[in-house]
């Protein structure tokens, strides 16, 4: 649904922007690629940099500056190609595993960005955020990484594998409430009495810089990329690569994936405005009853299209990767395999992460585990 006229408008071709975003030999070279995208009159349609400028929104050299931020820490994850995959779909796929991050999910990039960036005094007050697993880990790590205490809240019957993660990264767990949604009304609180830095998992323009990254990987190892598919909970990581993708190449198409047990993102970019919606979905990577203020806002103008899949389609998508790919995902990390799998075109699909738990694994076999014992 844009807002803006984009037809007669120029952008940066592919080829151009990976000539800026080529690996360097050192983090200093990366910092003046950023600095170099800043002056290119050829970045981006005006509509693109008058629409991120006036609204104050994270562009594509805040992801580069990213990039030269978390390149010490994370290294890039591989992009690639499963013929049992394309047999089954009919179409090309490359599967950019985020799965392969240190702790397994791709929202690490953005909490490495975020830590790396505190002031004194926040390091000094610690952080504290709410989240079902996934974000909570990227931030523990981050913290770990440059010292700082951080404190999670997570639902009482959050992942076991992803809380079990957290406390082993030093962060201190809080349980509160039943989802995702009463735990981030706790942190908020608490952030509040004890002056703790709060990192909202979805509203946070550092967060969407760094997960960008990973768009900016795929268009490297694969500069003709037409689709590229991405599971969404709150949006960060459809924002970042949307913010990439619309500015190398208009027609790239950014397709947003979530669950129809848990649509209140959908809703609310359908709608044009932030909404609530039901949350009962089993993919935690994906579940929140309320959508997010920034990614929103980045999605109404810059998003292709969204789609939602039952809870259904994302375990059978789930047991499919795991068999065609020999790769540990989870649910929310398979949506985008389910989208695809529901209406073939050709895609590059995110893995956004694989911290399936024992009990999820053993559960998307169930003949199995009842001959087992």
């Amino acid at each position: 649904m844009p807002m803006t006229d984009r037809s007669d408008h120029k952008f940066i071709t592919v080829r151009a922007l990976l000539s800026v975003i080529r690996r360097s030999p050192s983090v200093e070279c990366e910092w003046r690629a950023v600095h170099r995208v800043r002056d290119l009159g050829r970045l981006g349609a005006p509509w693109y940099k008058q629409f991120m400028v006036a609204a104050d929104l994270p562009d594509l050299a805040d992801v580069l500056a990213a990039r030269a931020r978390i390149a010490p820490y994370l290294r890039p994850t591989p992009l690639h190609r499963y013929p049992a995959l394309d047999a089954l779909a009919g179409v090309g796929l490359r599967v950019k595993h985020e799965n392969h991050q240190p702790v397994g999910a791709f929202k690490v990039r953005g909490g490495v960005n975020l830590i790396s960036q505190l002031s004194g005094e926040e390091r000094r007050s610690g952080v504290i955020t709410a989240s079902t697993g996934n974000h909570g880990q990227s931030i523990a790590y981050a913290a770990n990484l440059f010292g700082v205490r951080s404190i999670i809240c997570v639902p009482e019957q959050a992942n076991p594998v992803k809380v079990e993660s957290m406390r082993a990264l030093g962060a201190e767990i809080v349980f509160h409430g039943r989802d995702f949604d009463d735990a981030r009304e706790h942190c908020e609180k608490q952030a509040a009495e004890h002056g703790y830095r709060y990192v909202h998992s979805g509203n946070e323009p550092m967060l969407i810089a760094g997960v960008g990254t990973y768009a900016l990987e795929i268009l490297q190892d694969l500069p003709d990329t037409e689709v590229i598919v991405v599971p969404v909970g709150g949006g960060s990581g459809a924002a970042g690569t949307c913010v990439v993708a619309k500015a190398a190449r208009p027609s790239i198409e950014v397709i947003a994936v979530q669950s129809q047990a848990a649509p209140a993102a959908f809703w609310s970019w359908r709608a044009g405005e932030l909404t609530t919606g039901p949350n009962t979905t089993i993919a935690e990577g994906l579940a929140t009853r309320t959508a997010f203020e920034l990614p929103q806002r980045i999605l109404r103008e810059l998003l292709d299209d969204f789609v939602v899949v039952s809870d259904e389609a994302l375990l059978n998508a789930t047991r499919v990767m795991i068999e065609k790919t020999r790769n540990l995902v989870e649910p929310a990390g398979a949506a985008a395999l389910a989208a695809v799998l529901a209406d073939p075109e050709r895609f590059a699909i995110v893995c956004s992460g694989g911290n399936i738990s024992p009990a999820q694994l053993a559960g998307l076999w169930p003949e199995h585990a009842a001959t087992s014992g």
